[in-house]
């Protein structure tokens, strides 16, 4: 079985790294709300902007995220592994799951961001954090308790999967509302969403098992 996660980092890193020296590349395939709304030809930027990225940090961060979750939550969704009380799709059911999770997460993202700027001529966006995002939070559903280690806290400081979530979502619902600085906040929260919606549909065991999960825990510390 190839390896969806692998040709999607080696093509986002190529596509990424060519379009910071190609001009013409990088504004043909940038999210342009304004430029989509006047000519419905270009939707195809929804998808292609989840392949550019602003620089090699912007890249980095969200490439070593998605690799670092996609394992698992191609694992589940392929064969069950890694998720207790789950059963996958098998290879080629599970890679087009995977897929749709986060390809679809980066154009789904993007709808919203789209309805809010259509009218703004110079605003753009870039990057694959709505896919990312429905990918993590994928993983969050199926793994809940696993802890998320933060670049900034030591290892010991590791944050539960779903506090992590939860945090996540409502910093990027806030942000989002703000506007304050040049991330597309508002891709991260709808990714996620997006994300945790369609596991659910894929696999609504997920959510008992989410459930449950989180229920013994929180008996663990009352």
């Amino acid at each position: 079985m190839f390896n969806p996660i692998l040709i999607l980092v080696g093509l986002t890193v190529l596509v990424s790294a060519y379009a910071w020296s190609n001009h013409e590349l990088m504004e043909s395939w940038i999210l342009r709300p304004y430029r989509i709304a006047r000519d419905h030809s270009q939707w195809y930027r929804f998808l292609t902007s989840g392949f550019l990225h602003a620089d090699w940090g912007h890249l980095f961060f969200n490439m070593i995220a998605f690799y670092s979750f996609g394992g698992l939550v191609l694992s589940v969704l392929a064969n069950g592994t890694g998720a207790p009380g789950l059963d996958g799709f098998g290879g080629i059911g599970g890679i087009w799951r995977f897929l749709l999770l986060y390809l679809g997460g980066i154009i789904v993202s993007d709808i919203p961001t789209y309805f809010r700027h259509r009218d703004d001529r110079s605003y753009g966006s870039l990057g694959a954090s709505g896919g990312v995002a429905s990918v993590l939070f994928a993983g969050v559903v199926f793994a809940p308790l696993n802890k998320i280690y933060l670049m900034f806290l030591p290892p010991q400081l590791g944050i539960p999967g779903f506090i992590f979530g939860f945090l996540y979502l409502a910093y990027s619902y806030y942000q989002g509302r703000r506007q304050g600085d040049n991330i597309n906040h508002d891709a991260h929260f709808y990714g996620a969403l997006y994300g945790v919606v369609l596991t659910l549909i894929f696999m609504p065991q997920a959510g008992i098992e989410f459930a449950r999960q989180i229920s013994t825990f929180l008996k663990t510390i009352i």
